[in-house]
C-alpha cells in the first residue's frame, strides 16, 4: 500500500477534533495556523476562542486596533504574528475587497505567511497540491526515508520540500497534509514515538536501522544570549507609568514599565549612573528593589534576567501616568503582567 494511502487511512479513523477542521472557511484556517506557530494545541485553542469570538470575521479584525489585538494576544509571545494577522486582515479587506487569497501564491502575499502557512491553507481549504512542511512532516518524512540531512538549512529545507511534494501528486491534498501533521504528531513523536501501533512501521528505513531517536538531524543552535532588564516602576500611590515599545524586536507596540537595559546584573550604584533619571527628573533616593532574585524570562535565542525597581514619588502635575486600575486595559509582555498582578495583590 503506498504511504500516501496509509496516512490517509489512518487519518480518517483518529484524525483529531479541532474546532478550525469545522469550517473550510480560510480565515479560520489561517487564524489557527497563526497561533499555533511556535505554540502548542493545547495553549492555543484559548487563543482561538476569544480571536474568533472577538473577531468572527477578517472584517471585524481588520476594523479593531492594533492595542485591542495585541491584548488579546497576550501571553502567547512571537508577537509580530499578531501584529502581522492585524495588517494582513486590513490589506484583504482594504486591497482585495475582503475576498481571501484561494491560492497558494497568492497566500504569499499575506505578511506573516510563508511557504507552510500558505500550503496549509491552500491544500485544507480549497485542496490544492501545496505540500505541507512543518516540524511534524520533517520527524516524520526523515525516520521513514532514513534522510539525515540537516532540516535547519537551506539544503535540508529544499530537500523535504521536494520530497514532500513528490509524494503529494497522486494524493488528496485535504486530507493527506492533516493526515502527514497529525501521525507526526500522535504516533511518530520526538520522544517515545508508538512504533508498535504504527502503520509505516514495517517499512519505515529508519526503524530497520534502529535510527529512530537519532532523527531528525538538526546542526546546532546559535548560543542564546543573556540580557539585563532593569523596569524602573513609577508609582506615585494612584498611577505609574507606561511607556510603548515602538522599535523592531520583541515586544514592538506593546506597553511596558521605563526600561533600563545593562550589560550585566545591575546594583543600586550601577542604576542610577543611567541618564534616565538626569533626563527625568526622579529622584534616586527613592528607588527600591522588589526582587532581590532576578525573573528570569527564557526566549528562543536570549534570556532575560528582570529586576524591577519601585520608585515611589508624589503626585507630579505635567507627568503623563496610568491609573492603576486601568493598567490591565493595555497590551504588555507576559513577564510585565506577571510583576503588575504579584505588585498589586500586595
Amino acid at each position: 500500500m503506498e504511504f500516501y494511502k496509509v496516512l490517509e487511512a489512518w487519518y480518517l479513523k483518529n484524525k483529531r477534533d479541532l474546532p478550525w477542521r469545522k469550517s473550510s472557511d480560510p480565515y479560520f484556517v489561517w487564524l489557527s495556523e497563526i497561533i499555533l506557530q511556535q505554540t502548542r494545541i493545547q495553549q492555543g485553542l484559548s487563543y482561538y476562542k476569544v480571536f474568533t469570538e472577538h473577531y468572527p470575521t477578517v472584517q471585524k479584525l481588520a476594523e479593531a486596533s492594533e492595542d485591542q489585538v495585541l491584548k488579546d494576544w497576550q501571553g502567547l509571545g512571537y508577537y509580530s504574528r499578531a501584529r502581522n494577522l492585524h495588517f494582513s486582515a486590513k490589506y484583504i479587506c482594504e486591497e482585495l475587497q475582503g475576498v481571501f487569497p484561494n491560492n497558494y501564491k497568492s497566500l504569499l502575499k499575506l505578511k506573516g505567511v510563508g511557504d507552510y502557512t500558505a500550503s496549509a491553507i491552500a491544500s485544507i481549504c480549497f485542496n490544492e497540491r501545496a505540500a505541507v512542511v512543518d516540524g511534524n512532516v520533517y520527524r516524520v518524512l526523515s525516520r521513514y526515508f532514513n534522510i539525515d540531512i540537516p532540516i535547519n538549512t537551506p539544503k535540508g529545507v529544499n530537500y523535504f520540500k521536494t520530497l514532500a511534494q513528490e509524494l503529494i501528486t497522486n494524493a488528496n491534498p485535504r486530507e493527506y497534509n492533516q493526515a502527514l501533521m497529525d501521525f507526526g504528531a500522535m504516533i511518530c513523536k520526538p520522544k517515545s514515538p508508538k512504533c508498535e501501533v504504527c502503520p509505516l512501521t514495517e517499512s519505515c528505513l529508519a526503524k530497520a536501522e534502529n535510527r529512530i531517536d537519532a532523527l531528525p538531524v538538526k546542526e546546532k543552535k546559535l548560543r542564546v544570549k543573556d540580557k539585563y532588564f532593569n523596569f524602573i516602576i513609577v508609582d506615585d500611590g494612584t498611577s505609574t507609568v507606561l511607556e510603548k515599545r515602538t522599535e523592531n524586536g520583541i515586544w514592538k507596540n506593546l506597553y511596558q514599565f521605563p526600561l533600563i537595559e545593562t550589560s550585566k546584573p545591575a546594583n543600586l550604584e550601577l542604576l542610577i549612573q543611567n541618564d534616565f533619571f538626569e533626563k527625568s527628573g526622579f529622584l534616586t533616593s527613592e528607588l527600591t528593589l522588589y526582587n532581590e532574585e532576578a525573573w528570569v524570562h527564557k526566549l528562543t535565542h536570549q534570556h532575560l534576567y528582570t529586576q524591577f525597581w519601585i520608585l515611589k514619588i508624589d503626585p507630579r502635575k505635567g507627568l503623563e501616568t496610568v491609573p492603576w486600575n486601568e493598567v490591565e486595559r493595555y497590551a504588555v509582555p507576559k513577564l510585565i503582567d506577571k510583576f503588575i498582578e504579584a505588585y498589586k495583590s500586595k
